[in-house]
């Protein structure tokens, strides 16, 4: 298929696929004459992956290139690749503060206490780290039965986040579900959390200064 056609087929504006090209994040299609390239099904579902990586993902060009360019490598293991997409969305977008070196000890222990395999470079420590620095700012040193919970609930998002790519067929389409359900995986998850919340405080007893108040 022609570019045009290509642009059409992926329902990306012309303009944009050229500047993908352009960027270095779309292959070369196979040129069939002097001014003529031809494009296949895999090109649509690169742009796709692209406007994805770039629109929902928010992310940069230079790291939409790093997750494409580990896509690109023979037999790499889904591991690294998923490594490489969280990096990749851990980007920071604004300033963000450094979390303490205690909250961050914390939260790796709370892994560690759950058998889990991480590195020390992983976004989501600090991300955590600066979560519980903020908690424990209004005087809430959560115990570890309540990190642990979270820990539990996180366990089980991954394990079905990582069942659903079960049922990608591509290596784009693997990376385009995990790099944008990491996006919208958050707000998702925090959405049912908001939902659990008023179904979990419907049936519970007043607060204690409440009861004060009542009385």
């Amino acid at each position: 298929m022609r570019i045009s056609e290509l642009s059409k087929r992926a329902n990306v504006p012309l303009t944009a696929v050229k500047y993908y090209q352009r960027e270095g994040l779309l292959p070369e299609g196979m040129r069939s004459a002097p001014n003529q390239v031809d494009y296949g099904d895999a090109h649509v579902q690169r742009v796709r992956l692209i406007r994805a990586l770039l629109q929902t993902g928010g992310l940069s060009i230079a790291a939409t290139k790093a997750v494409v360019a580990a896509l690109d490598v023979p037999g790499a293991p889904l591991a690294e690749t998923f490594e490489v997409a969280q990096h990749a969305m851990s980007t920071p977008r604004t300033t963000e503060s450094t979390p303490s070196e205690e909250s961050r000890d914390r939260i790796v222990a709370i892994t560690r206490s759950h058998g889990w395999h991480i590195s020390v470079e992983n976004p989501g420590i600090s991300a955590a780290a600066r979560a519980l620095d903020g908690l424990l700012a209004i005087r809430f040193d959560p115990p570890d039965s309540y990190l642990g919970a979270y820990a539990d609930a996180a366990a089980t998002v991954a394990a079905a986040d990582l069942r659903a790519l079960d049922d990608r067929g591509t290596l784009d389409e693997v990376a385009e579900l995990m790099v944008v359900g990491t996006v919208l995986g958050d707000p998702l998850f925090a959405g049912l959390r908001r939902l659990a919340h008023e179904d979990a405080t419907h049936t519970r007893p007043p607060t204690s200064d409440t009861n004060r108040a009542q009385s």
